[in-house]
């Protein structure tokens, strides 16, 4: 691996904005961990041998041991990017599981401390994604959701909050908002959609790979 070459852990990788993100993070020639419930849905897309630099392991990201090992290196280190996009699953007025991501978290936390706790070392910027925004200045999502915006304290994050996602590849421009979640709106960018497609790679350029000062331990809002 070279010294600009990057290792990134993906949660939620198999579809949608994690996938996008991955695919690109993969063409800049970056190492990628993917933990997937089913291989398949990746291996489908990047077929054996076809891509050297992703690595898929089977798993569930509420399983430490699983996450534990999607967030190591084969040199016995953090990787430097995690990028979260793990969600629940509409179900009629609600969704299956309402503390998916808030449960992801904890384990996520969970499993970085046990690693460095037996000596292995590394600072990772943490990435989640979310399709609504909420913070201590506005909220519109569930209150459940809450508490995932506040357990990565002390870690290095960026909180992507993208509006209504939609399907299709495009060469729109993508306006960005920032808010600092402890003194408020930076810039704002109110709109009604973004891709899947867009915001995964909008994801890939600006947070993976290269890292703009101005979106760490922010809540960034992106769409059309």
């Amino acid at each position: 691996m070279t010294p600009n070459t990057k290792s990134v852990a993906f949660f939620g990788a198999s579809t949608g904005v994690g996938l996008a993100t991955l695919k690109h993070t993969l063409a800049a020639g970056h190492k990628c961990i993917a933990l997937c419930r089913d291989p398949s849905k990746l291996t489908g897309v990047f077929p054996s041998g076809s891509t050297p630099n992703l690595k898929v392991i089977k798993g569930n990201a509420h399983d430490i041991s699983a996450v534990s090992q999607c967030i190591q290196t084969d040199d016995g280190r953090i990787v430097d990017v995690i990028v979260s996009t793990i969600g629940a699953r509409p179900r009629g007025m609600t969704v299956d599981d309402p503390d998916v991501c808030k449960k992801g978290a904890a384990t996520l936390l969970d499993s970085l401390a046990q690693l460095r706790s037996t000596g292995i070392t590394g600072t990772p910027h943490i990435i989640g994604c979310s399709t609504t925004g909420f913070s201590r200045f506005g909220r519109d999502v569930p209150i459940a959701m809450v508490p995932i915006y506040y357990l990565f304290s002390g870690e290095a994050f960026t909180i992507i909050r993208a509006s209504h996602l939609v399907d299709g590849e495009s060469n729109k421009a993508i306006r960005v908002g920032i808010e600092d979640p402890k003194t408020g709106p930076e810039s704002r960018a109110i709109g009604y959609t973004i891709s899947r497609e867009d915001a995964g790679r909008w994801l890939a350029e600006n947070l993976v790979l290269k890292m703009d000062a101005k979106f760490l331990n922010k809540n960034v809002t992106v769409t059309y």
